[in-house]
Protein backbone atom coordinates (compact mmCIF):
# COMPACT_ATOMS: atom_id res chain seq x y z
CA UNK A 1 0.00 0.00 0.00
CA UNK A 2 1.38 3.44 -0.94
CA UNK A 3 4.69 2.10 -1.98
CA UNK A 4 5.51 0.60 1.69
CA UNK A 5 5.27 -3.38 2.99
CA UNK A 6 3.03 -5.04 5.09
CA UNK A 7 4.90 -3.80 8.50
CA UNK A 8 5.15 0.08 7.34
CA UNK A 9 1.67 0.16 6.51
CA UNK A 10 0.34 -1.37 9.38
CA UNK A 11 2.46 1.44 11.35
CA UNK A 12 0.86 3.83 8.77
CA UNK A 13 -2.80 2.83 9.80
CA UNK A 14 -2.44 2.51 13.20
CA UNK A 15 -0.63 6.62 13.71
CA UNK A 16 -3.78 7.59 11.44
CA UNK A 17 -6.24 6.03 13.66
CA UNK A 18 -4.37 7.33 16.55
CA UNK A 19 -4.25 10.81 15.45
CA UNK A 20 -7.88 11.43 13.74
CA UNK A 21 -9.18 10.02 16.85
CA UNK A 22 -6.89 11.98 19.65
CA UNK A 23 -9.77 14.69 20.52
CA UNK A 24 -11.55 11.22 21.82
CA UNK A 25 -8.56 9.07 23.29
CA UNK A 26 -6.83 12.32 25.16
CA UNK A 27 -10.27 13.02 26.70
CA UNK A 28 -10.28 10.33 29.01
CA UNK A 29 -11.54 11.88 32.10
CA UNK A 30 -15.17 13.73 32.78
CA UNK A 31 -15.12 17.39 32.03
CA UNK A 32 -15.83 18.25 35.60
CA UNK A 33 -14.00 16.05 37.60
CA UNK A 34 -11.07 16.31 39.58
CA UNK A 35 -8.62 14.35 37.12
CA UNK A 36 -9.78 16.55 34.02
CA UNK A 37 -6.57 18.39 34.87
CA UNK A 38 -4.97 15.76 32.77
CA UNK A 39 -7.05 15.64 29.50
CA UNK A 40 -5.00 16.87 26.82
CA UNK A 41 -7.89 17.05 23.77
CA UNK A 42 -8.06 20.52 23.39
CA UNK A 43 -7.23 21.97 20.50
CA UNK A 44 -3.89 24.04 20.77
CA UNK A 45 -1.99 21.19 22.72
CA UNK A 46 -3.28 18.35 19.90
CA UNK A 47 -2.07 21.03 17.61
CA UNK A 48 1.19 21.58 19.26
CA UNK A 49 1.59 17.84 19.22
CA UNK A 50 1.60 16.97 15.95
CA UNK A 51 3.36 20.30 14.57
CA UNK A 52 6.22 19.12 17.23
CA UNK A 53 5.89 15.90 15.73
CA UNK A 54 6.66 17.10 12.29
CA UNK A 55 9.63 19.27 13.87
CA UNK A 56 10.97 15.78 15.33
CA UNK A 57 10.26 13.21 12.52
CA UNK A 58 12.21 16.24 10.48
CA UNK A 59 15.35 16.18 12.94
CA UNK A 60 15.50 12.72 13.37
CA UNK A 61 16.28 12.01 9.78
CA UNK A 62 19.46 13.64 10.61
CA UNK A 63 20.32 12.38 13.55
CA UNK A 64 18.85 9.29 13.60
CA UNK A 65 20.37 8.01 10.19
CA UNK A 66 23.65 10.45 9.82
CA UNK A 67 24.01 10.48 13.38
CA UNK A 68 25.06 13.87 13.01
CA UNK A 69 23.74 15.67 16.19
CA UNK A 70 22.84 19.58 14.88
CA UNK A 71 21.47 22.01 17.85
CA UNK A 72 20.69 24.59 15.42
CA UNK A 73 17.53 23.47 13.97
CA UNK A 74 15.43 26.12 16.13
CA UNK A 75 17.11 28.52 13.12
CA UNK A 76 14.79 26.61 10.35
CA UNK A 77 11.62 26.47 13.16
CA UNK A 78 12.00 30.45 13.10
CA UNK A 79 12.19 31.51 9.56
CA UNK A 80 9.41 28.87 8.48
CA UNK A 81 7.48 30.67 11.02
CA UNK A 82 8.96 34.33 9.61
CA UNK A 83 8.35 33.36 6.17
CA UNK A 84 4.46 32.17 6.78
CA UNK A 85 3.60 35.59 8.79
CA UNK A 86 4.81 37.56 5.79
CA UNK A 87 2.54 35.84 3.61
CA UNK A 88 -0.08 36.65 5.80
CA UNK A 89 1.21 40.26 5.37
CA UNK A 90 1.64 40.58 2.03
CA UNK A 91 -1.02 38.09 -0.16
CA UNK A 92 -3.62 36.86 2.66
CA UNK A 93 -4.63 34.31 5.68
CA UNK A 94 -4.82 31.40 3.33
CA UNK A 95 -2.38 29.11 5.36
CA UNK A 96 -1.23 27.12 2.06
CA UNK A 97 0.81 29.89 0.16
CA UNK A 98 2.32 30.32 3.79
CA UNK A 99 3.15 26.68 4.35
CA UNK A 100 5.16 26.53 0.93
CA UNK A 101 6.78 29.27 1.33
CA UNK A 102 8.20 28.13 4.88
CA UNK A 103 8.90 25.60 3.92
CA UNK A 104 10.87 26.59 0.53
CA UNK A 105 12.91 29.43 2.67
CA UNK A 106 13.74 26.80 5.10
CA UNK A 107 15.03 24.65 2.74
CA UNK A 108 17.27 27.32 1.25
CA UNK A 109 18.37 28.42 4.62
CA UNK A 110 19.91 24.85 5.06
CA UNK A 111 21.80 24.52 1.96
CA UNK A 112 23.69 27.66 2.99
CA UNK A 113 24.29 26.28 7.24
CA UNK A 114 24.88 23.08 6.12
CA UNK A 115 27.17 23.45 3.25
CA UNK A 116 30.02 25.17 5.76
CA UNK A 117 28.47 23.55 8.72
CA UNK A 118 29.03 19.43 7.08
CA UNK A 119 32.90 20.32 6.42
CA UNK A 120 33.20 19.54 9.92
CA UNK A 121 32.04 16.44 11.90
CA UNK A 122 31.02 15.39 15.28
CA UNK A 123 31.02 17.82 18.42
CA UNK A 124 32.36 20.81 16.11
CA UNK A 125 29.94 20.51 13.50
CA UNK A 126 27.14 20.36 16.74
CA UNK A 127 28.51 23.70 17.47
CA UNK A 128 28.55 25.00 14.46
CA UNK A 129 25.07 24.50 14.25
CA UNK A 130 24.50 26.35 17.35
CA UNK A 131 26.75 29.36 16.47
CA UNK A 132 24.81 29.39 13.20
CA UNK A 133 21.37 29.54 15.11
CA UNK A 134 22.49 31.94 17.84
CA UNK A 135 23.32 34.28 15.12
CA UNK A 136 20.35 33.94 13.50
CA UNK A 137 18.51 34.71 16.67
CA UNK A 138 20.39 37.66 17.47
CA UNK A 139 19.66 39.02 14.16
CA UNK A 140 16.13 38.65 14.04
CA UNK A 141 15.93 40.22 17.45
CA UNK A 142 18.01 43.10 17.17
CA UNK A 143 19.45 43.80 13.80
CA UNK A 144 16.48 42.41 11.39
CA UNK A 145 14.10 44.22 13.28
CA UNK A 146 12.62 46.05 9.48
CA UNK A 147 11.88 42.23 8.60
CA UNK A 148 11.14 40.41 11.99
CA UNK A 149 9.93 43.59 13.93
CA UNK A 150 12.46 42.74 16.91
CA UNK A 151 11.72 41.73 20.49
CA UNK A 152 8.19 42.44 19.80
CA UNK A 153 7.65 39.95 17.30
CA UNK A 154 6.15 39.69 13.50
CA UNK A 155 2.36 39.87 13.34
CA UNK A 156 -0.50 40.76 10.88
CA UNK A 157 -1.81 44.45 11.06
CA UNK A 158 -5.00 46.04 9.62
CA UNK A 159 -3.05 47.89 7.36
CA UNK A 160 -0.91 45.51 5.72
CA UNK A 161 -1.53 45.15 1.94
CA UNK A 162 -3.05 41.92 1.71
CA UNK A 163 -3.20 41.83 -1.66
CA UNK A 164 -5.30 38.67 -2.32
CA UNK A 165 -7.48 38.69 0.62
CA UNK A 166 -10.75 40.07 -1.29
CA UNK A 167 -13.35 39.21 1.19
CA UNK A 168 -11.63 36.20 2.86
CA UNK A 169 -11.96 35.75 6.65
CA UNK A 170 -9.78 37.71 8.87
CA UNK A 171 -8.15 34.57 10.41
CA UNK A 172 -5.99 31.96 9.15
CA UNK A 173 -8.22 29.98 7.13
CA UNK A 174 -7.68 26.74 4.23
CA UNK A 175 -9.46 28.31 1.33
CA UNK A 176 -12.46 29.32 3.66
CA UNK A 177 -12.06 27.44 6.64
CA UNK A 178 -10.92 29.18 9.40
CA UNK A 179 -8.56 27.34 11.25
CA UNK A 180 -10.04 28.38 14.82
CA UNK A 181 -13.57 26.82 13.81
CA UNK A 182 -14.64 23.81 17.06
CA UNK A 183 -17.32 21.73 16.70
CA UNK A 184 -17.45 20.52 19.99
CA UNK A 185 -19.49 17.55 20.91
CA UNK A 186 -20.93 16.71 24.68
CA UNK A 187 -21.45 13.16 25.70
CA UNK A 188 -22.75 12.49 28.93
CA UNK A 189 -19.55 14.62 31.04
CA UNK A 190 -17.31 14.35 28.49
CA UNK A 191 -16.22 17.42 26.38
CA UNK A 192 -14.79 16.91 22.94
CA UNK A 193 -13.05 19.34 20.61
CA UNK A 194 -13.09 19.19 17.01
CA UNK A 195 -10.59 22.18 14.98
CA UNK A 196 -9.78 22.56 11.11
CA UNK A 197 -6.61 23.47 12.70
CA UNK A 198 -5.86 20.49 14.20
CA UNK A 199 -6.98 17.79 11.49
CA UNK A 200 -5.25 20.10 8.72
CA UNK A 201 -2.15 19.71 10.65
CA UNK A 202 -3.26 15.81 11.11
CA UNK A 203 -2.87 15.49 7.66
CA UNK A 204 0.37 17.22 7.21
CA UNK A 205 1.70 15.22 9.85
CA UNK A 206 0.52 11.90 8.53
CA UNK A 207 2.13 12.91 4.84
CA UNK A 208 5.51 14.13 6.86
CA UNK A 209 5.45 10.44 8.30
CA UNK A 210 4.53 9.24 5.05
CA UNK A 211 7.32 10.26 3.14
CA UNK A 212 9.74 9.69 6.76
CA UNK A 213 9.29 6.01 6.39
CA UNK A 214 9.89 6.59 2.28
CA UNK A 215 13.30 7.77 3.21
CA UNK A 216 14.34 5.49 6.09
CA UNK A 217 13.37 2.16 3.51
CA UNK A 218 15.40 3.99 0.26
CA UNK A 219 18.65 2.89 -1.35
CA UNK A 220 19.20 7.15 0.05
CA UNK A 221 18.11 6.71 3.37
CA UNK A 222 20.62 3.26 3.47
CA UNK A 223 23.51 5.72 2.18
CA UNK A 224 22.89 7.43 5.18
CA UNK A 225 22.92 4.51 7.66
CA UNK A 226 26.08 3.73 6.13
CA UNK A 227 27.55 7.60 6.42
CA UNK A 228 26.69 6.91 10.19
CA UNK A 229 28.35 3.32 10.58
CA UNK A 230 31.55 4.01 9.43
CA UNK A 231 31.88 6.83 6.69
CA UNK A 232 35.27 6.17 6.79
CA UNK A 233 35.00 2.87 5.51
CA UNK A 234 32.39 4.41 2.95
CA UNK A 235 34.87 7.26 1.60
CA UNK A 236 37.37 4.01 0.83
CA UNK A 237 34.86 2.72 -1.77
CA UNK A 238 35.05 6.45 -3.95
CA UNK A 239 31.90 7.25 -3.10
CA UNK A 240 31.71 11.29 -1.42
CA UNK A 241 29.23 10.98 1.82
CA UNK A 242 29.04 14.81 1.61
CA UNK A 243 26.10 15.47 -0.83
CA UNK A 244 23.89 12.91 1.07
CA UNK A 245 24.54 14.64 4.21
CA UNK A 246 23.81 17.72 2.74
CA UNK A 247 20.59 16.39 0.84
CA UNK A 248 19.55 14.78 4.35
CA UNK A 249 20.77 17.93 5.99
CA UNK A 250 18.40 20.16 3.90
CA UNK A 251 15.30 17.62 4.46
CA UNK A 252 15.72 17.94 8.08
CA UNK A 253 15.66 21.87 7.83
CA UNK A 254 12.73 22.14 5.32
CA UNK A 255 10.33 19.82 7.92
CA UNK A 256 11.89 22.46 10.82
CA UNK A 257 10.77 25.05 8.13
CA UNK A 258 7.03 23.11 7.75
CA UNK A 259 6.68 23.00 11.78
CA UNK A 260 7.14 26.84 11.81
CA UNK A 261 5.16 27.68 9.50
CA UNK A 262 2.31 25.83 10.91
CA UNK A 263 3.18 27.28 14.31
CA UNK A 264 2.21 30.57 12.28
CA UNK A 265 -0.71 29.21 11.03
CA UNK A 266 -2.28 28.50 13.76
CA UNK A 267 -1.15 31.88 16.16
CA UNK A 268 0.04 34.21 13.10
CA UNK A 269 3.14 35.43 15.22
CA UNK A 270 6.55 35.02 14.98
CA UNK A 271 9.11 35.74 17.50
CA UNK A 272 12.70 35.17 17.64
CA UNK A 273 12.08 32.93 20.75
CA UNK A 274 11.43 30.26 18.30
CA UNK A 275 14.84 30.60 17.30
CA UNK A 276 16.78 30.34 20.58
CA UNK A 277 18.87 27.14 21.63
CA UNK A 278 16.55 26.24 24.02
CA UNK A 279 13.75 25.16 20.95
CA UNK A 280 17.26 23.43 19.38
CA UNK A 281 17.71 21.36 22.72
CA UNK A 282 14.18 20.54 22.75
CA UNK A 283 13.65 18.77 19.52
CA UNK A 284 16.89 17.19 20.68
CA UNK A 285 15.02 15.79 23.72
CA UNK A 286 12.05 14.88 21.48
CA UNK A 287 13.79 12.30 19.84
CA UNK A 288 15.71 10.70 22.11
CA UNK A 289 13.15 10.07 24.65
CA UNK A 290 11.14 8.74 21.76
CA UNK A 291 13.84 6.19 20.37
CA UNK A 292 16.38 7.73 18.07
CA UNK A 293 16.29 6.12 14.77
CA UNK A 294 12.95 4.97 14.87
CA UNK A 295 10.13 6.42 12.82
CA UNK A 296 7.69 6.47 15.78
CA UNK A 297 9.91 7.69 18.11
CA UNK A 298 10.22 11.24 17.40
CA UNK A 299 6.11 11.40 17.41
CA UNK A 300 5.97 9.80 20.93
CA UNK A 301 9.12 11.82 22.32
CA UNK A 302 7.40 14.98 21.27
CA UNK A 303 3.87 14.22 22.58
CA UNK A 304 5.58 13.52 25.84
CA UNK A 305 7.39 16.27 26.21
CA UNK A 306 4.57 18.64 25.02
CA UNK A 307 2.11 16.55 27.54
CA UNK A 308 4.27 17.47 30.40
CA UNK A 309 5.12 20.80 29.47
CA UNK A 310 1.69 22.20 29.29
CA UNK A 311 -0.25 20.19 31.74
CA UNK A 312 2.02 19.43 34.61
CA UNK A 313 3.12 23.13 34.21
CA UNK A 314 -0.76 24.25 34.79
CA UNK A 315 -0.90 21.85 38.47
CA UNK A 316 -0.66 25.04 41.10
CA UNK A 317 -1.19 24.57 44.93
CA UNK A 318 -4.50 25.26 44.72
CA UNK A 319 -5.44 22.38 42.67
CA UNK A 320 -2.92 19.88 44.47
CA UNK A 321 -4.92 21.46 48.24
CA UNK A 322 -8.39 20.01 46.31
CA UNK A 323 -6.78 16.59 45.73
CA UNK A 324 -5.35 16.10 49.00
CA UNK A 325 -8.29 18.10 50.96
CA UNK A 326 -9.47 14.66 52.76
CA UNK A 327 -5.92 14.72 54.84
CA UNK A 328 -5.26 16.31 58.28
CA UNK A 329 -4.44 19.81 57.52
CA UNK A 330 -0.66 19.08 58.75
CA UNK A 331 -0.41 16.38 56.52
CA UNK A 332 -1.98 17.71 53.46
CA UNK A 333 0.58 20.60 53.97
CA UNK A 334 3.43 18.95 53.85
CA UNK A 335 2.19 16.87 50.76
CA UNK A 336 0.96 19.69 48.66
CA UNK A 337 4.63 20.85 49.46
CA UNK A 338 6.48 17.94 48.40
CA UNK A 339 4.30 17.59 45.40
CA UNK A 340 4.52 21.29 44.52
CA UNK A 341 8.17 20.79 44.11
CA UNK A 342 7.73 18.62 41.05
CA UNK A 343 4.44 20.12 39.11
CA UNK A 344 3.82 24.19 38.29
CA UNK A 345 6.81 26.21 38.16
CA UNK A 346 8.96 23.24 38.73
CA UNK A 347 7.70 20.93 35.94
CA UNK A 348 10.99 20.54 34.54
CA UNK A 349 12.37 18.65 37.29
CA UNK A 350 9.37 15.88 36.62
CA UNK A 351 10.96 15.78 32.86
CA UNK A 352 14.28 15.91 34.17
CA UNK A 353 14.11 12.76 36.35
CA UNK A 354 11.87 11.17 33.38
CA UNK A 355 14.18 11.95 30.67
CA UNK A 356 17.06 10.56 33.05
CA UNK A 357 15.25 6.99 34.11
CA UNK A 358 14.53 6.64 29.93
CA UNK A 359 17.91 6.88 29.01
CA UNK A 360 19.38 4.73 32.28
CA UNK A 361 16.89 2.35 32.18
CA UNK A 362 15.04 2.67 28.27
CA UNK A 363 18.34 3.83 25.88
CA UNK A 364 16.15 3.19 23.07
CA UNK A 365 13.58 5.29 24.38
CA UNK A 366 10.23 4.95 24.40
CA UNK A 367 9.84 2.52 21.77
CA UNK A 368 12.42 0.59 23.11
CA UNK A 369 9.73 0.18 26.65
CA UNK A 370 6.98 -0.48 23.96
CA UNK A 371 8.75 -3.26 22.34
CA UNK A 372 9.99 -4.61 25.94
CA UNK A 373 5.93 -4.60 27.17
CA UNK A 374 4.76 -6.23 24.10
CA UNK A 375 7.87 -8.94 24.00
CA UNK A 376 6.75 -9.54 27.54
CA UNK A 377 2.83 -10.17 26.71
CA UNK A 378 4.09 -12.32 24.23
CA UNK A 379 6.28 -14.48 25.79
CA UNK A 380 3.11 -15.15 28.51
CA UNK A 381 0.57 -15.79 25.89
CA UNK A 382 3.65 -18.31 24.16
CA UNK A 383 4.10 -20.04 27.63
CA UNK A 384 -0.12 -20.10 28.31
CA UNK A 385 -0.59 -21.88 24.81
CA UNK A 386 2.33 -23.87 25.20
CA UNK A 387 1.31 -25.13 28.80
CA UNK A 388 -2.24 -26.10 27.39
CA UNK A 389 -2.18 -29.77 27.15
CA UNK A 390 -3.40 -30.64 23.22
CA UNK A 391 -6.72 -32.48 23.06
Amino acid sequence: MFGLDKKDTRLLIIVAILTFCAPIILNPFPADSALAQFNAGYPDLMQRFVIFGIFAIGFNILFGLTGYLSFGHAAFLGVGSYSAVWMFKLLSYNVVPAIILSVITAGLFAIVIGFVSLRRSGIYFSILTLAFAQMSYNLAYSVLTPITNGETGLQVYSNDPQYLKGNGPDVTHLFGLEMRSILEIKIAGWTFDFTIGYYMCAVIMLISFYLAIRIFRSPFGLMLRAIKANQTRLNYTGISPRPYMLAAFVISGMYAGLAGGLLASMDPLAGAERMQWTASGEVVLMTILGGVGTLLGPVLGAGFIKYAENIFSKINENVLHSWFSLLPDGLEEAVVWLFARFVGEGWHLTLGLMFMLIVIFLPGGLVEGGQRIARAFGRKDKDASSSTPAE
